[in-house]
């Protein structure tokens, strides 16, 4: 008796191990780190294409726009109607969002009923169907006692691909999961709907939007973890979605902000890209299907498939005598006759062997040990396969946001949903450990959607909804700013009020109209070396030029910039001067012609009342300075004073002018006609040249004179007061030159990020923005610097 259970013991050594069997028969099933790689790359390959207005028509990975431009936030709130279409049966819900909770926290709270679908609506007519939807509607309105007479918003989510348009509008691209319905393919699904409501009648409902349950799982889970910007579903059939940038989605248009776009990835494939990757088993599956040659890798991946793969690989390996005997029974040879359901079973981590037993022997199978062994094996490595190419496909979205975000780290939130997922004993982590192995510099957290994809369309809608209100309030917050052709016409009447009365001379007004005593333009005669100083802002120029006779000769200009501290803008004028002084030096020592006596122009970009060419008062500072002792005296005297301090060189002060005559005589030497000068940058002001006669301040009344408008002091006098907007007021109260300079610091670039700065702060606080975080450096005044608004705008 020992010999032969001797005999039996060595004899089952030799026996090959059934696992290994397996191994060896699917190898092209079990997947290696490189291929699944390989495939992520070739998916992030049909995601690009699928993109593109100039591929898309030919990406078998479609890409749909759902016009999802936000995840949820916390602060959407309102009561809605949903419907959920997309199998056998269909569930119609009322949803209601308050603010400021999560789903756990009793945010959402819903009441739903599903109602079956009769088969012959699902290869009956549209019309038909949603005849059916919508009596069932109407049917939840009468149960739950809610009014028919008041409007209510609806949310769709319907589990076909559509190609999206708006939110509330989309055309069926095609059926799947056992619907043939006629006459809704290529035509807008929500108008559908809308029109078999109007035929039940009774009910006033609006569609605010439908949405793929893929995207539902997405703004379901966000609702709650706010990170969430990627939804999956592994269920009867399989699809991802995600938050793309806007600048990347050809088929709608502008590029500011993101978009939830529809992988629709159940047909990668369907162009041969995995051609080296199907198997034998696969493709039989796919010419059983009712759409050869379409949904290929949902088909590798998906619950409605793999029960049928478990199938075909044990009866494959029956018929070769690797199983059973080489039994094979009529059960075995049915189509269907192995399910998902079943195949989790079999992996169950107790009882998989007792229920592969079990399932095989309901089969009409009598399995040994090992052939139950080796099945169970089975349904591992094709279950197996379908997490790791999941695993692929969502590694290669997770790397395409962080690409797109120029992130080295991605940390992000996938929602998940579908019986596979929730039902499946190994799936999941089957699936979160590859993610992981694949991109392990993204820290990726799942969350199961705990209530369908329902409730994520309601969401939608509420989304939708704050989105529309927000818009609403920001346009209203905006709309001072958007002037009309009347108010331009207004503000032109009164500048031209203020220009004539500037003129006279006893008459006051906001725009000064500073004679400059620059009588000429160029003609072309000018030649010569000439040293020319500006001071208008943080920086002051230095600048040697060397004009050559006649206007088509180059001049030849050597300059160097030199900054002015704030404390220096803000101290003394002699300290002012005497910086001022320092770099001429400087710049002499640079130009070795310190010991020339050159004639010097200086720029000096502030309201100055002259009474001759060389000679100007300082009136008042703006640009930020505000040095003492300056304003009421000759700039030019103060220069000089300066020079004669530093004692190293000396300058023949000839000129002094305004930036905006320099640049209006700047330009007159390249074109004569040249008669206006306009500067828009830290500060803003015009010249021209006016006619003699109309200057009553000065006694010669032949020719012309070149004014300095300064109109940056136009609506000192409050003539502008009705276009004024709080922000502009705020700006304001906070500059250091309170109540002048009204038009500057409406206009020019050392006000125009302060003034974006409070709007921004104002939309903050009233939680249109940044979900109405204000941060500390949101408060800095000065912050926001006007080189972003221009960034921004590029």
């Amino acid at each position: 008796m020992f010999a032969v259970h001797l005999v039996s013991f060595f004899f089952s050594k030799l026996q090959e191990d059934p696992t290994k069997k397996v191994d060896r028969f699917l190898y092209a099933m079990r997947l290696n780190d490189d291929q699944l790689r390989d495939i992520s790359a070739r998916f992030q390959a049909e995601m690009k294409k699928g993109l593109s207005a100039e591929s898309n028509d030919a990406a078998a990975v479609k890409m749909l726009p759902t016009h999802v431009r936000s995840t949820p936030h916390g602060s959407e709130k309102g009561e809605f109607l949903a419907l959920d279409l997309g199998g056998s049966k269909f569930k119609v819900l009322q949803v209601k969002v308050r603010e400021g909770t999560g789903i756990r926290r009793g945010g959402v709270e819903m009441e739903e009923k599903t109602y079956p679908i009769p088969k012959e609506l699902l290869i009956g007519r549209a019309t038909e169907l949603f005849d059916h939807v919508s009596e069932s509607l109407k049917d939840f309105l009468h149960e739950k006692n809610i009014s028919l007479k008041e409007k209510h918003p609806l949310a769709f989510t319907f589990s076909f691909p559509c190609e999206q348009s708006s939110l509330n509008q989309g055309s069926l691209l095609n059926w799947s999961k056992n619907y043939r319905v006629r006459g809704l393919q290529k035509k807008d699904v929500v108008q559908a709907l809308r029109e078999s409501i109007d035929r039940t009648g009774g009910m006033d409902v609006e569609v605010l939007a439908m949405v793929n349950d893929t995207v539902a799982t997405m703004i379901t889970c966000g609702f709650d973890d706010h990170n969430c910007e990627v939804g999956l579903i592994i269920g009867t059939g399989t699809n991802a979605c995600y938050m793309e940038e806007l600048r990347h989605v050809d088929l709608v248009e502008g590029d500011e902000g993101r978009m939830c776009v529809n992988t629709e990835w159940g047909a990668f494939g369907d162009d041969e890209t995995l051609d080296d990757y199907i198997t034998e088993f696969d493709r039989d599956v796919d010419a059983a299907s009712h759409n050869p040659g379409k949904q290929l890798f949902e088909k590798m991946v998906s619950g409605k498939y793999l029960g049928e793969l478990v199938r075909l690989v044990v009866l494959k390996m029956a018929k070769l005598g690797k199983l059973f005997d080489g039994h094979v029974s009529k059960a075995l040879r049915t189509k269907g006759k192995i399910t998902t359901a079943q195949v989790a079973a079999m992996e169950e981590y107790k009882d998989g062997l007792k229920n592969t037993k079990d399932i095989l022997t309901e089969l009409d199978l009598d399995p040994s040990q090992d052939d139950c062994i080796a099945v169970q094996h089975v349904s591992t490595i094709v279950s197996f396969r379908s997490s790791n190419l999941v695993a692929a496909g969502l590694a290669a979205i997770l790397t395409r946001i962080k690409e797109n975000r120029n992130l080295r780290t991605l940390t992000t939130t996938v929602g998940v949903d579908g019986t596979v997922y929730k039902t499946h004993p190994q799936y999941p982590k089957r699936l979160h450990k590859v993610v992981r192995h694949l991109l392990p510099e993204c820290h990726v957290r799942f969350v199961l959607s705990d209530s369908g994809s329902s409730k994520g369309a309601a969401v939608v809608a509420a989304v939708a909804q704050r989105l529309a209100s927000q818009r609403r309030k920001v346009d209203e917050t905006l709309a001072p700013f958007r002037l009309s052709q009347e108010q331009l016409q207004l503000v032109k009447a009164r500048m031209r009020a203020g220009l004539k009365a500037g003129l006279k001379s006893k008459m006051t007004s906001g725009v000064k109209m500073l004679p400059s005593f620059v009588y000429h333009t160029p003609d072309g005669t000018e030649h010569g070396e000439y040293l020319a100083l500006d001071l208008g802002g943080t920086n002051f120029r230095a600048l040697l030029v060397r004009f050559k006779k006649g206007l088509q000769q180059n001049s030849r200009l050597y300059h160097k910039i030199y900054t002015i501290p704030l404390e220096i803008m803000q101290g003394t004028g002699e300290e002012l001067f005497d910086h001022i002084a320092q770099c001429v030096s400087e710049f002499l020592d640079y130009m070795g012609m310190k010991k020339a006596r050159l004639p010097a122009g200086f720029t000096f970009s502030f309201p100055c009342e002259q009474t001759a060419l060389d000679t100007g008062t300082l009136v008042t500072w703006t640009k930020g300075y505000k040095a003492t002792d300056c304003e009421g005296h000759d700039v030019v005297n103060m220069l000089r004073e300066a020079i004669k301090r530093h004692n190293e060189f000396d300058l023949d002060i000839v000129a002094l002018v305004n930036d905006t005559v320099g640049t209006m005589m700047s330009c007159a030497y390249e074109d004569p006609q040249c008669e206006i000068g306009l500067i828009a940058g830290t500060g803003s002001n015009v010249c021209y040249m006016e006619e003699m006669k109309n200057i009553e301040k000065i006694e010669q009344k032949e020719g012309k004179m070149c004014i300095n408008t300064e109109w940056g002091g136009l609506g000192d006098d409050g003539s502008l007061d009705d276009i004024i907007t709080p922000y502009d007021i705020e700006v304001d109260q906070n500059s250091i030159n309170t109540g002048k300079q009204r038009f500057e610091k409406m206009t020019s670039g050392m006000y125009l990020g302060e003034i974006v700065r409070q709007v921004l702060l104002d939309l903050t606080r009233r939680r249109l923005l940044f979900k109405g975080h204000v941060t500390e450096t949101l408060k800095t005044p000065g912050i926001f610097k006007t080189e972003y608004v221009s960034k921004i705008e590029r």
